[in-house]
């Protein structure tokens, strides 16, 4: 039985939903954007991936695919237990799960920092399992990084962007920062909806902090 409340606490590993196997939903093999595979588990010579928690991924992958230099685009769920769980059981707090957008990009043209700072500038770091009206730890900040190089990156930026909100007097940055974990592909229904559903929710609970110009 699922929790009825908004869960704003993970939970023991061993207390969350067993999830399958495998995946069983069908993904269209093509980016209804940018034409490019859904699925990206080889990203092309020379890219990259990167995977962002940032809130309702529906907002967060149109946000990534207008970016010059994005290959490809995806959302799922990551940082949790559950194997392969579905929109409903992520959104019950059972799987520990956050809402996610996998990137693939070409360096060559848009940075990881250019990425990392969009991220914190579109939405809010310091909420917690939170965005906005949005409760839950499937909302939860994070930025899961799949180099070396990335983490540095990562953890710089955070620093920078979390001593820019504390000169303004905001809160501190709740954003987890860690390797990336295993990505599960979202139902189909999920994958570019805002292209698919052009006045669909959109939830982009930002500081209205710009990330600053000299870092």
């Amino acid at each position: 039985m699922f929790f009825t409340r908004k869960q704003t606490d993970l939970i023991s590993p061993d207390e969350t939903l067993p999830g399958r196997s495998e995946s069983p939903w069908h993904l269209a093999e093509r980016h209804v954007v940018l034409d490019a595979p859904v699925v990206t588990d080889e990203a092309p010579a020379g890219h990259q991936v990167a995977v962002f928690g940032l809130g309702c991924f529906w907002g967060a992958e149109e946000l990534y695919w207008k970016m010059p230099g994005v290959w490809s685009t995806s959302v799922g769920y990551a940082g949790g237990d559950t194997p392969h769980p579905s929109y409903d059981e992520v959104c019950s707090g059972r799987t520990n799960h956050t809402e996610a957008v996998r990137v693939v990009y070409d360096p060559a043209v848009v940075s990881y920092a250019d990425l990392v700072k969009a991220f914190f500038e579109v939405h809010d770091p310091t909420q917690g399992m939170r965005q906005g009206n949005d409760v839950g730890t499937q909302y939860r900040s994070a930025i899961y990084w799949t180099t070396p190089e990335q983490e540095a990156t990562a953890l710089e930026l955070t620093r920078v962007y979390g001593d820019e909100l504390a000169r303004r007097g905001l809160g501190a940055i709740t954003t987890e920062v860690r390797e990336a974990p295993t990505y599960y592909y979202a139902e189909d229904v999920h994958q570019q909806y805002l292209a698919k559903n052009p006045n669909g929710y959109r939830c982009h609970s930002n500081t209205g902090v710009p990330f600053p110009a000299d870092a």
